[in-house]
């Protein structure tokens, strides 16, 4: 199998490269995201890999197959990039890595949750120019607090054993809630009420957009901290950054943005203009974030590879395709 390997970094070719070799297929690794512009890159291989950034629409799905590509991989977990019916109608399988580390993405959140509640990032900008004043720098136990988990899948479990660890008390909303959890399952609005913190875990799909928006943030309790290690739109970035203003959001930790396409995984420092919503994100102390490396360990890297490359196997060997987005 030929693989064109698309949005290419250091460390996905460390993990893909040497794993790829054991699997007898060629990687042709390319810097440029798939998209509509470079989805002629991909003639001559049998399939694509691509991870969230990557931008997988109708025509890029009808020139893939086009040029024959016969599988879609992505290398994540998310499949909002992807016009999923178009595929299905092009014959085009899209496989995905449903759970590559589940306690990586999750220990991200929870080192979003420290670091903006004790404000590690504000102590750290001073301890580097030796001034050691801790004055504004008061957070809140979170030992005894309440913790409202949006989402309850492999990622928002983990969140939970985490947050367990931390002594707090857990209740959640799902849309399919789990029974064999054990969990208090409450609706969005209670969870909105009673939560001092509120961490979320959801897919992002049409029903989800914005899922959290201005109404959401006037349901929250004053001065709730809130984690998104899950995906950028699923938060009205505008009612976000006007809740944290505002005092009603002690603070957010956020591993992803709305306009993660137009800047995360490179280096965005050179340009002169930046996006104003994300610049004012980015400009409130009380507000942390990071660039979607919650994925960035070598454990999940390595799930990443495997998984990937067990789907292409799968597909060649006309074996069930267990990870298929159906």
């Amino acid at each position: 199998m030929k693989i064109a390997f698309f949005d290419t970094k250091s460390y996905w070719k460390d993990s893909f490269g040497p794993m790829a070799e054991k699997y007898g297929y060629e990687i042709t690794f390319f810097n440029e995201r798939l998209t509509p512009a470079t989805a002629h890159l991909a003639a001559g291989h049998d399939a694509t890999c691509s991870f969230v950034n990557d931008e997988v629409p109708a025509e890029v799905i009808r020139e893939l197959k086009d040029l024959g590509i016969k599988v879609l991989l992505l290398r994540c977990a998310g499949f909002d990039s992807v016009d999923l019916a178009v595929a299905k109608e092009c014959g085009l399988p899209v496989l995905r890595v449903p759970a590559y580390s589940p306690q990586s993405v999750a220990e991200q959140g929870a080192a979003l949750l420290m670091a903006i509640n004790r404000k590690c990032h504000l102590s750290y900008q001073r301890t580097t120019k030796f001034n050691f004043d801790i004055a504004g720098l008061t957070g809140i136990a979170l030992y005894g607090k309440t913790a409202g988990i949006i989402g309850t899948g492999k990622i928002g479990q983990c969140m939970i054993d985490i947050l367990k660890g931390f002594g707090m008390n857990i209740i959640a909303y799902d849309a399919f809630p789990n029974p064999n959890l054990g969990l208090e399952y409450v609706s969005l609005d209670e969870l909105y009420a009673r939560s001092d913190v509120i961490s979320i875990h959801c897919p992002l799909m049409p029903a989800t957009r914005h899922m959290v928006d201005k109404d959401a943030f006037a349901k929250m309790k004053d001065g709730v901290i809130f984690i998104n290690v899950a995906r950028g739109g699923l938060v009205d970035s505008e009612a976000l950054a006007d809740a944290v203003e505002s005092g009603k959001v002690r603070g957010v930790g956020m591993d992803v943005c709305e306009v993660e396409h137009e800047y995360f995984f490179e280096d965005r420092s050179n340009l002169e203009k930046h996006d104003p919503t994300l610049a004012r994100l980015l400009a409130n102390e009380n507000i942390l974030i990071s660039g979607h490396q919650a994925f960035l360990t070598e454990e999940a890297l390595e799930q990443m590879a495997k998984v990937t490359l067990d789907n292409a196997k799968a597909f060649l060997a006309g074996e069930e395709l267990v990870n298929e987005v159906k």
